[in-house]
């Protein structure tokens, strides 16, 4: 019994929205294995990938309202400031923004920054640029929540990538949020921009691996913080 409670512990859940590709993996598997044999092995080893991509692993939350955590497993794209997509109405005014980008192998379900309530759900239509390029913040599919934080509003992008088609937010306007909950997935590659308000300051660096909800992302009172570290 407890080589099977020690297998149950140690496997990772998987996200129902997975469940639909998983099944289809598989069925395709067995189709072509019937073909011939050695692609039904190729077949089950791409329904083995689905299955990871759609991992959906417990995550343990920095409970600070000075921190701002990371929404997104991957790696730090860009830092920079720059104006919020006009869609999101949040003025003209440049904002820090940390992008983080998703590849294939990533976890892909998305965690709030911050909490605070959901003020505005805003979805737009657009290209499938990679979303490693600069410009897909502006021209590419994405869906954004502007979140009301204890520092103010604070946006949170979904943006679509070159393979990613699908973009998933359950969120709703007027939710209470926590940091570190989960509100969305993009299936297959992608990428997370958040905007902040003045004062805060980026604790990452270009090309840093992140943890979604674990990450710590930016912080607003850097003095009185002391530095996280993560431990395997």
């Amino acid at each position: 019994m407890s080589v099977v409670n020690s297998i149950r512990d140690s496997m990772v859940p998987i996200h129902r929205a997975g469940y639909p590709f998983i099944a289809a993996f598989l069925v395709i598997s067995f189709i072509i294995g019937w073909i011939w044999d050695p692609l039904f092995y190729l077949g089950l080893a791409l329904t083995l990938w689905c299955a990871y991509f759609f991992r959906d692993p417990e995550r343990v939350t920095p409970i600070n309202d000075d921190l701002v955590i990371s929404p997104a497993d991957g790696v730090v794209s860009h830092i920079t400031n720059l104006a919020p997509p006009p869609e999101i109405d949040m003025g003209d005014k440049q904002m820090l923004r940390i992008s983080v980008f998703m590849n294939v192998f990533s976890c892909h379900v998305n965690r709030a920054p911050s909490r605070g309530k959901i003020l505005r759900k805003v979805y737009r239509a657009g290209s499938f640029l990679s979303a490693e390029l600069d410009k897909a913040s502006l021209e590419n599919e994405r869906s954004s929540l502007v979140l009301d934080s204890p520092h103010g509003e604070i946006a949170v992008v979904q943006i679509a990538g070159l393979v990613a088609r699908r973009i998933i937010c359950w969120a709703e306007t007027g939710e209470e949020v926590g940091a570190g909950e989960r509100f969305g997935l993009i299936r297959f590659g992608s990428r997370l921009d958040v905007y902040l308000p003045d004062g805060a300051v980026p604790r990452v660096a270009i090309g840093q691996t992140m943890i979604a909800g674990e990450t710590i992302l930016a912080a607003f009172d850097v003095d009185g913080i002391v530095p996280v570290t993560r431990v395997n």
